[in-house]
């Protein structure tokens, strides 16, 4: 098996220094507005939500690292699960842009055709 070289060694980004060193709490604004919209508009059965902030700032950790440790030339940190997403981006400024978004997914979805099974047999 070929391993790209781009991706064979993890390396700090050289291009952003300002942003090394960023914890969860640089993005407090971020996760109180995804959590205030979660407990509103958002239903989930598996998550409460107070386990939806620590499943939040957990993934902020995760992002922050993957942002922190991008390989030169790349420009996101992205951590996700099944219910959200969460994108720091490089930009001119210190702090990078932050995106938590919501995956949204329907209990009601219907299957599509290959994941229905074959019952030919």
């Amino acid at each position: 098996m070929m391993i790209a070289p781009a991706l064979a060694v993890a390396r700090r980004c050289d291009n952003n220094r300002a942003a090394m060193g960023l914890g969860v709490e640089d993005f407090q604004h971020e996760i109180a507005a995804a959590v205030k919209s979660y407990d509103k508009f958002v239903v989930c059965v598996e998550k409460t939500p107070d386990e939806f902030l620590k499943s939040l700032q957990s993934l902020m950790a995760k992002a922050i690292n993957a942002f922190e440790n991008r390989a030169s030339g790349l420009r996101h940190g992205i951590a996700l699960d099944r219910h959200v997403t969460i994108m720091l981006s490089e930009n001119d400024d210190a702090r990078p842009l932050c995106g938590i978004y919501f995956n949204l997914h329907s209990p009601f979805r219907k299957k599509a055709v290959s994941d229905v099974p074959d019952r030919r047999t």
